[in-house]
């Protein structure tokens, strides 16, 4: 019996670490709204992402509470926070072409859809929740704990303080007025929203992040800034 399946599905399962039963949950798991709506489909990924979402904060909590028995309650949110962060949800679907696989509306894929942080941390989400659907959370885990293992072999060493707080530590070090954040948009229906937030720290330093929370979106704009006071 075969493993996996042939074709671009199949490459990616193997990449996954999971073959799907039901295959029209990977296929919906990687159908965009943009995609969907063009082709005038039912379904696209947002449910599977929002599911998605809470089984992987179960297994994540699961997994750090065993591999780390010494490690306070207070450190073991911050490793959670940064294991299931958008930037490294990405980092992993980027790692396992996630991008290549999905089903895109022209519009989102000319404008670069497929290397887009956000998406790629949506669809990610949803992968696993379609895991989940598909064989419960011994399917899940086959996904999500490779990629725990992964993202924090990457991490280990990394700062873990969120980067709101980085970042202000930053800009008190260097005398500058406390960072400020500003909603720029909120786009999309009222269930998938998406944040847009500008960050000012310093005299010249403004950053843009983007989420499906205000929280997140923040945090994102700050991550930015970072980066470019780094360089």
């Amino acid at each position: 019996m075969k493993l996996f399946s042939r074709g671009p599905q199949g490459s990616l399962e193997r990449r996954l670490g999971y073959r799907f039963r039901r295959r029209e949950l990977l296929e919906r798991a990687l159908t965009h709204r943009s995609y969907a709506n063009e082709k005038g489909l039912a379904h696209n990924y947002e449910r599977l992402e929002f599911l998605g979402d809470a089984v992987l904060g179960l297994i994540a909590g699961e997994w750090l509470f065993g591999e780390h028995p010494e490690v306070a309650e207070g450190e073991l949110s911050a490793l959670k926070s940064r294991l299931v962060s958008e930037r490294a949800l990405a980092r992993y679907a980027r790692s396992v072409t996630l991008g290549v696989h999905l089903h895109l509306g022209v519009g989102e894929d000319r404008s670069g859809g497929r290397k887009k942080r956000s998406l790629l941390a949506d669809s990610m989400e949803a992968v696993i929740g379609a895991a989940f659907l598909d064989g419960g959370l011994r399917a899940a885990r086959k996904v999500v704990l490779p990629m725990l293992g992964q993202l924090s072999d990457e991490s280990s060493g990394e700062d873990l303080r969120d980067p709101k707080t980085r970042l202000q530590e930053r800009a008190q070090a260097e005398g500058w007025a406390l960072p400020a954040y500003r909603g720029l948009a909120e786009v999309g229906p009222d269930h998938a929203k998406t944040f847009v937030v500008e960050c000012v720290v310093g005299e010249k330093v403004a950053a843009r992040g983007e989420g499906r929370s205000k929280k997140t979106a923040e945090q994102a704009a700050a991550t930015a800034a970072l980066d470019a006071l780094e360089q």
